[in-house]
């Protein structure tokens, strides 16, 4: 168990590599060859170009002017000059939003610390319980006394932590109201103020019923001009254009393999260029590059056209999906919320995702197969989270001083050592398990991939959301019990069976030691080393010597990336978790989380502002599953609470810890009912205004030409081949005149209208006096 001095080592370690990667991010970014990872973002707007120099060819690597290096933190003020309403419009509300779950962490656990170290820590520090003790082998260190196990069985002072425990839930809950109806009025007036988009006019329609007599296409018009008349403008159906989007994928490689050569040659005129056929240009026959490259290209635009006309005429390459396209946001706000027809399993319809949101692979997947492909992976989810807690508890065992020690008895004599011993214990188990789930987001998001979710969003989301639960299962539940029960199994073996729920009792605070030096690594080290974007770095300058051919190539090298919500969500909640359940329990672990969330927050401002690139904006669609995480923790920890209460026989005050759970349950179903509209669905009169704005201001605006197109796969727009004309000649084919399209059909089941083959009306409807015929 770590000590007081084990902390302090720990504590000085992650500082120190902290101010480290500040020294060298301060210099680094400063290197004119260095300017686009750190700056990328002003690069992708158009308002920021290669830094040049003029003079000694030196200048134009490194940075010579030494006044610059002076102030090197003046990028922590910088990040925090840009207001609000300015970052919105410069990086979006995803982005804003984000920034505000730190900023929600700091509100709840500032004035949570001061009470806590105020009140509850000089009622624990105030007692002798731990020296006391007559549970013997419990073992503890001087950071445990500050902790509820210092104060004995049936004390009247657990009433100040009951107090507590009430005070920081109503503060908790008053905080996460505030912040709520604040992201809610924040996505409400950013949706009215934002520029036209093509998802506020479209909805996405899924399980169109097969029809023998006619295509999927005329059946999705044919339906919407009837059931929508007055506001149907146009619909793209869904294709499976995997396979195509493959071959264009690799024709542009080729392609950009030719530019190389052309340039090289064009320099060189005197020497053809050669290349080999082999692996990564390595081995195989050697070729004239030019010839290579043209005959190869020649190639794969033969089969783009075969397999562009095969998705165009084969029925199995259209999905019984669409997206249809409204003439106001009204209409398609309707439409999205509304039931389509008697049927609740067809006809489908939901909010279609922004264009760019859109994960085009799984727009393939048959919706009749997402529910098996869901059970599938919650099955495999379970597993996983499962047998993860064996290497997790194993490797924690060999980052401790008792388990080096039993796997290599001979390193005994140096793992003594203070210095050495601080370490391991201080340091080690924390950078265990970091390193142990490192490559866990990358497993979690191919499960949700695999689930068929079709938004970047929504894959986001889901793998977010499963991140959390292995972290609170694995990390939090797993790391507290079997850390608790491992430590204290010798006073198990040697105490009768009713001692055992007291000695649980005392332990489970004692986990606190253990997250310290998991929040001074991760939280601490790690947000600092996120700054310094070291693999970024390396990838770019690697790209930059060895594949960058074109300056087409050096702006894809330059790959900013985005936020990540999969994976920086669930670590934010996480502590929250750790901090709600431990400001009752052990206090001195509230610096450390209030430590992680004042340098989070400025580094992540610093990095949208300048780095990230968000893929997709949804409109701080995530903040309802933020505010329920936050619930989560705090019935959590009032559960916990409840349960070391009951283990210190104090059965005088532990019932009134009851009535917390329901309140918080209560008070999270009103907020849900409150705001949660506001992020799912879209208000009729807030779309109405915006389209009577819109056409007072824009009164001959041609929408249809704005959409036509908006939801064609991008396989199908692809500027990147030579023949221009022919792709624009294929991309007519994908276009749809709103006009009334007879229905092909001889059983009308889904429509009043008659067909062009049975002109009677449907005997179950009135009679339709209307001519369909156009």
């Amino acid at each position: 168990m770590a000590t007081l001095s084990d902390i302090g080592l720990a504590a000085a370690i992650n500082i120190l590599s902290a101010f480290v990667f500040f020294v060298a991010f301060a210099v680094l970014r400063l290197q004119p060859f260095n300017d686009r990872v750190y700056f990328p973002k002003w690069y992708l707007k158009g308002l920021r170009s290669s830094p040049t120099r003029s003079g000694a060819f030196v200048r134009k690597f490194v940075n010579l002017d030494f006044r610059s290096y002076i102030k090197f933190l003046n990028w922590m003020p910088d990040a925090l000059k840009m207001p609000e309403q300015e970052l919105i419009e410069h990086a979006g509300l995803d982005s804003a939003v984000y920034l505000r779950i730190y900023l929600m962490g700091l509100k709840i656990f500032v004035p949570v610390a001061f009470l806590a170290w105020t009140i509850l820590v000089p009622v624990n520090w105030t007692n002798s319980t731990l020296e006391l003790a007559k549970l013997k082998n419990v073992t503890s260190s001087d950071i445990d006394k500050l902790s509820i196990s210092n104060i004995p069985q049936q004390s009247n002072r657990f009433w100040a932590h009951i107090i507590m425990a009430y005070v920081f839930t109503l503060w908790t809950c008053y905080v996460l109201l505030k912040e709520y109806e604040m992201v809610a009025s924040m996505r409400l007036q950013f949706l009215a103020s934002e520029r036209r988009r093509a998802d506020q006019f479209s909805v996405l329609v899924r399980n169109v019923p097969p029809d023998p007599d006619e295509s999927v296409s005329e059946l999705v018009e044919h339906f919407f001009l009837v059931n929508h008349p007055d506001h149907y403008l146009t619909h793209q159906v869904v294709y499976n254009a995997n396979k195509l989007a493959q071959l264009v994928k690799k024709k542009k490689k080729m392609q950009n393999w030719l530019d190389y050569y052309q340039l090289k040659y064009d320099r060189h005129n005197s020497k053809r260029p050669f290349t080999k056929t082999g692996f990564l240009a390595l081995c195989g026959n050697k070729v004239d590059a030019l010839d290579y490259y043209n005959l190869e290209i020649e190639k794969l635009s033969k089969e783009i056209v075969a397999e562009r006309e095969r998705v165009a005429t084969d029925p199995k390459s259209i999905m019984p999906a669409a997206f249809v396209s409204f003439k106001t946001r009204w209409s398609a706000a309707v439409c999205a919320q509304t039931q389509q027809c008697r049927n609740p399993t067809l006809w489908l319809t939901d909010w279609a995702p922004e264009p760019r949101d859109v994960y085009w692979q799984n727009l393939a997947i048959p919706y009749v197969s997402l529910t098996i492909r869901r059970l599938i992976m919650a099955v495999a989810f379970f597993f996983l989270t499962f047998f993860f807690m064996i290497p997790i508890a194993f490797v924690q065992s060999l980052a401790s001083i008792e388990g080096i020690e039993k796997v290599a008895p001979f390193l005994k004599p140096i793992i003594e050592i203070g210095f050495i011993k601080s370490f391991i214990q201080g340091f080690l188990p924390g950078i265990a398990l970091k390193l142990f789930l490192i490559f866990l987001p990358t497993i979690l998001m191919i499960m949700s991939k695999f689930e068929g979710f079709i938004s970047l969003s929504s894959l986001e989301r889901r793998s977010a959301t499963r991140y959390y639960l292995f972290n609170l299962v694995n990390v939090f539940l797993g790391s507290l019990i079997a850390g608790s029960a491992f430590k204290q199994l010798d006073s198990f073996v040697h105490q009768s069976p009713s001692q055992i729920p007291k000695t649980i009792g005392v332990a489970i605070p004692q986990g606190a030691t253990f997250f310290i030096t998991y929040i001074m690594v991760d939280g601490w080290a790690g947000i600092a080393a996120e700054i310094l974007m070291l693999k970024s770095l390396i990838i770019y300058h690697l790209k930059n010597f060895f594949l960058v051919k074109t300056e087409k190539d050096r702006e894809e090298a330059m790959d900013p990336g985005s936020i990540g919500f999969n994976t920086g969500e669930p670590q934010i909640q996480f502590y929250f978790l750790l901090g709600l359940v431990y400001a009752t329990v052990t206090p001195a672990l509230l610096p450390f989380i209030l430590v992680f969330f004042g340098l989070a927050y400025v580094v992540f401002r610093h990095q949208i502002i300048n780095v990230y690139n968000q893929e997709y904006e949804s409109g701080a669609a995530f903040w309802p599953d933020v505010h329920g995480r936050v619930i989560v923790a705090l019935v959590i920890s009032q559960l916990l609470l409840f349960g070391l209460l009951a283990t210190k026989e104090a059965a005088n005050s532990t019932p009134f810890l009851i009535a917390l759970p329901v309140l918080t349950i209560y008070f999270h179903r009103f907020c849900k009912g409150r705001y949660e509209p506001a992020f799912v669905r879209y208000p009729l009169q807030e779309a109405m205004m915006k389209d009577t704005l819109e056409r007072a201001r824009e009164p001959n605006l041609n929408l249809k030409s704005f959409l036509q197109n908006a939801y064609l796969h991008p396989v199908f727009k692809s500027a990147n081949d030579d023949d221009d004309e022919d792709d624009d000649d294929f991309a007519e084919k994908w276009e749809n005149e709103s006009v009334l399209v007879p229905t092909k059909r001889s059983s009308r089941r889904n429509t009043p209208l008659p067909s062009r083959i049975s002109a009677t009306s449907s005997p179950s409807l009135p009679e339709v006096h209307e001519d369909s015929q156009p």
